[in-house]
C-alpha cells in the first residue's frame, strides 16, 4: 500500500468479531471506490455513443445510478470506522476529555436509535420492492427502484453494525461490551424476524405472529407519545426543532445523525410508527438524483490533478508571465487559483494545493505573511463560485434550479472577485514596496530563473484544454454536467500521464480519497433531505415563508434578511446543512418576489447564496478554509494569524456580493447570452 492508503486504512484493533467487522468495512470501502471509475467510463461511453456513433444508449443512466448509489451506501461502514462523519467540533474540543467521552457515548447511542428505526422501515420497503420486482418504467425498464431500495438498506445496516462495534469499543468494562454485542444480536434478530414474517405472510406461523406482536407493542408505546401538531402550533414546533438542532450540533454529533434523529422523532411524534415511511421515502429520493453523480466525478478529477502535481506546473508557468510586477507572484497565485477552480470545483483540495505550493514559495521570497496567507485562503475559496462548483451542484439540486445556468452565472462574479484580489494586492504592494518584491529582485535574491520542461508545458496546455472541454461542453449544451464531469475524469488522467505521474498507486489513492470524501458528504445530505422533507410536510416551510413575507421588508429587504440568516448559520453549521435546511424555505419566497424585482430571480439568488457560502468558508471562528490552510502551513503560522489575514478579503467578498445584489446583470448576463 502507498502511504496515503495506509493512513486511510489503519490497522485492525479489538476482538475477533470487532476485527471481522472492521475488515469488512475496510474492504467494502476501498473496493466500492472503483465503482466511480466504472461509472465515469460508462458515462463517457454514452457521450461517445451519442456523438460518434449516433446511437444513444438506453442502459447507461440506470447502470451509473446503481454503481454510484452502491458506492455511496457501501462506504458507510468505512466512513463510520474512520470517524469521518462531519460534525461541529469547536465546542466539543473545548471541554475536558471525560466530557468528550460522554458526548461520544451520547452521539453513538442516538445514532444507533435513529439508524435502527430507519433500517427497520427501509427493510420493509426493500422486501416489498423485491416481491414486485419494481421497475423504473424507462426504455430499458430495469429494476432500478428495487435495486436502489435494497442498496439503501444495505448501507444503513453497515452503518448501524459498524457504529455498534465502535460503541462496544468505546467501553472498557467487559460487561458493557457484552451488553452492546447483545443489542447488536437483538437488532439482527429483529430484522430476521421481519424477513421471515414477510415471506411467511398469509400462512400464519410463529414468525408472522411474533412480528405482529412486536409491531403492535412498539406502535402502542409510540402512540402514547403522539403529539397533535395543530394544538401545539407550527411556530412552537419550529422553535423546538431549531433548539434541538442547535443543542445536538453543539455536542459534536455528526450532522447527518442530528438531522436524522430529529426526522425520526418528528415522524413518530406526529404520525406514529407509520411515519417512518415518510423518512425512508425521503432518504430514498436522494439516491435517484442523477445530477448528484457529478460530485464524485469532480472530486475524483480534482484528486487526480492534485496528486499529479499540476499545481506546481501552473505556478511555474504563471511566474513566466508575471513579468516585472511588484507582487507578481501573488498575481500568479490568483491566476493559478482560478485555473484550479475551473478544473476541479473542490475548494478544500485547492487550498491545500496552494498551501503546499504557493505559501512556502511566497514566504521564502519575502512576501508579507498576512497578505500571503489571506490571498491564498481567498483565492482558494474561488472554487466555491467558479464553475464547476460542487456547492452550486448541491444548491441546484435543493432549489430545483438548472445547474448549467448556475455555472454560467457564477463565472463573471468569480472573475470579478479574482480581479478584486489582484487589484488589492497590487495597490498595497505599490503603496508599500516592502510587502512584496519584483521579479528582478526575486531573481537577484535566489539566483534562479524559472524554466518549464516540455512535459510541463504540455501539461499546462492540456489543463487549459481540459477546462475548455468540460465547461465548453456544459455551456454549449453538448453534455450534461454529469457527463462533462465524467469526461473531465479521463482528461485529468491524460494530464497526469503527460506529467509521467499516472500509475496504479495514484489511481488507487485517488479512488480511495473520493470514496471517503463523497461517503462523508452523502450521509450528511441524506439526513438533511430526510429532515427537510418531513419539516415541509408538517407545514414548516409554509410557516417560515409566511413569516418572512409578513415582515413587510420589501424585496431587497427580504433578500438582506436571508443573507443575514445565512451569515449567522455559517458561524456554526456546515454548508451542506445550511443549503438543505434554508433553500427549501428561501427559494419559493424568492420566486414570489420575481414580479417586484422585475426578473426571474432563481439563478440570481443562487449566486448570492453561493457568494454568502464563500464568505462563510473564510469567516472566523469556524471558517473551514482557515483550518485547511493551517493543516499544511508551516508550524509558525498560527490559526489566529490566519483569521486576522483573511479579514480584508472578507470585506472584498462582501463588496462583490453587494454589487451582484444591486446589479443582477453581473450574474445574469452570461446565462442570458448563452440561452
Amino acid at each position: 500500500m502507498s502511504g496515503f492508503t495506509e493512513t486511510l486504512v489503519g490497522a485492525p484493533s479489538g476482538g475477533t468479531f470487532d476485527r471481522a467487522v472492521d475488515h469488512v468495512s475496510r474492504f467494502l470501502g476501498l473496493a466500492v471506490g472503483n465503482l466511480y471509475l466504472i461509472a465515469a467510463f460508462c458515462t463517457m461511453w454514452e457521450v461517445v455513443a451519442r456523438y460518434v456513433f449516433h446511437s444513444p444508449t438506453q442502459w447507461v443512466f440506470e447502470v451509473v445510478m446503481v454503481l454510484c448509489a452502491s458506492a455511496w451506501m457501501l462506504s458507510a461502514g468505512f466512513v463510520t470506522l474512520q470517524k469521518r462523519h462531519i460534525g461541529i467540533t469547536v465546542f466539543y474540543l473545548m471541554v475536558s476529555e471525560r466530557t468528550r467521552w460522554w458526548l461520544d457515548l451520547f452521539a453513538m447511542v442516538v445514532g444507533v436509535i435513529a439508524l435502527y428505526m430507519l433500517t427497520s422501515d427501509t427493510l420493509v420497503r426493500a422486501l416489498e420492492s423485491i416481491d414486485l420486482v419494481e421497475r423504473g418504467g424507462s426504455a430499458w425498464n430495469s429494476p432500478l427502484p428495487m435495486m436502489l431500495k435494497t442498496i439503501l438498506f444495505a448501507g444503513l445496516f453497515l452503518y448501524l453494525v459498524q457504529l455498534l462495534v465502535n460503541l462496544g469499543r468505546h467501553f472498557r468494562a467487559h460487561v458493557l461490551q457484552v451488553t452492546v454485542y447483545a443489542v447488536l444480536a437483538l437488532v439482527c434478530l429483529r430484522l430476521l424476524v421481519q424477513i421471515f414474517a414477510h415471506y411467511g405472510e398469509g400462512g400464519g406461523g410463529m414468525w408472522v405472529n411474533l412480528e405482529e406482536y412486536l409491531h403492535e407493542a412498539s406502535g402502542s408505546v409510540i402512540d402514547q407519545f403522539r403529539v397533535d401538531r395543530d394544538s401545539v402550533g407550527i411556530a412552537t414546533i419550529s422553535l423546538l426543532i431549531v433548539a434541538a438542532l442547535l443543542v445536538l450540533m453543539m455536542t459534536g454529533m455528526p450532522l447527518g445523525i442530528v438531522t436524522l434523529i430529529i426526522s425520526v422523532v418528528c415522524a413518530l411524534a406526529f404520525y406514529g410508527l407509520q411515519g417512518m415511511y415518510l423518512v425512508s421515502t425521503n432518504a430514498m429520493d436522494l439516491l435517484e438524483k442523477y445530477p448528484l453523480i457529478a460530485v464524485p466525478f469532480f472530486v475524483l478529477m480534482a484528486s487526480i490533478l492534485e496528486r499529479a502535481g499540476i499545481a506546481q506546473d501552473l505556478f511555474d508557468a504563471m511566474s513566466i508571465f508575471a513579468g516585472g510586477l511588484r507582487g507578481g507572484v501573488a498575481v500568479q497565485t490568483t491566476v493559478v487559483a482560478v485555473i484550479l477552480a475551473a478544473m476541479s470545483g473542490v475548494m478544500g483540495g485547492e487550498i491545500v494545493m496552494l498551501g503546499l505550493v504557493a505559501l512556502p514559495q511566497m514566504l521564502r521570497l519575502g512576501y508579507d505573511r498576512k497578505l500571503t496567507i489571506g490571498l491564498i485562503c481567498a483565492a482558494g475559496a474561488l472554487a466555491t463560485l467558479i464553475p464547476p462548483s460542487i456547492v452550486m451542484i448541491v444548491y441546484g439540486l435543493s432549489a430545483n434550479v438548472g445547474i448549467g445556468d448556475l455555472f454560467s452565472a457564477g463565472f463573471i462574479p468569480g472573475l470579478m472577485l479574482a480581479v478584486f484580489y489582484v487589484s488589492f494586492v497590487l495597490i498595497r504592494c505599490n503603496l508599500n514596496p516592502t510587502l512584496a518584491p519584483t521579479a528582478a529582485e526575486i531573481a537577484l535574491k535566489t539566483g534562479e530563473e524559472t524554466k518549464l520542461g516540455r512535459h510541463q508545458i504540455a501539461a499546462v496546455v492540456m489543463c487549459v484544454a481540459l477546462i475548455f472541454c468540460v465547461m465548453g461542453s456544459i455551456y454549449g449544451g453538448i453534455t450534461s454536467v454529469t457527463e462533462a464531469a465524467a469526461v473531465g475524469v479521463f482528461g485529468a488522467i491524460a494530464v497526469a500521464a503527460v506529467r509521467f505521474k499516472f500509475n496504479y498507486a495514484l489511481l488507487r489513492d485517488c479512488l480511495a480519497n473520493t470514496m471517503a470524501v463523497v461517503g462523508t458528504i452523502i450521509w450528511l445530505i441524506l439526513g438533511a433531505v430526510a429532515f427537510v422533507g418531513l419539516y415541509n410536510l408538517i407545514g414548516g416551510a409554509d410557516f417560515m415563508r409566511q413569516l418572512i413575507k409578513g415582515a413587510g421588508l420589501g424585496p431587497l429587504g427580504t433578500i438582506f434578511v436571508m443573507m443575514a440568516i445565512l451569515v449567522v448559520l455559517g458561524t456554526f453549521m456546515e454548508w451542506i446543512a445550511i443549503i438543505f435546511i434554508t433553500v427549501p424555505v428561501f427559494a419559493p419566497v424568492v420566486r414570489d418576489l420575481g414580479p417586484a424585482l422585475g426578473m426571474t430571480p432563481a439563478v440570481w439568488f443562487g449566486i448570492l447564496f453561493v457568494m454568502n457560502i464563500q464568505i462563510y468558508f473564510l469567516s472566523p471562528p469556524f471558517g473551514p478554509a482557515c483550518f485547511w490552510l493551517k493543516s499544511v502551513a508551516p508550524k509558525d503560522v498560527t490559526l489566529q494569524e490566519i483569521f486576522i489575514s483573511v479579514i480584508p478579503f472578507i470585506f472584498l467578498q462582501i463588496i462583490g456580493m453587494l454589487l451582484v445584489m444591486f446589479f443582477p446583470q453581473i450574474a445574469l448576463w452570461m446565462p442570458q447570452a448563452l440561452n
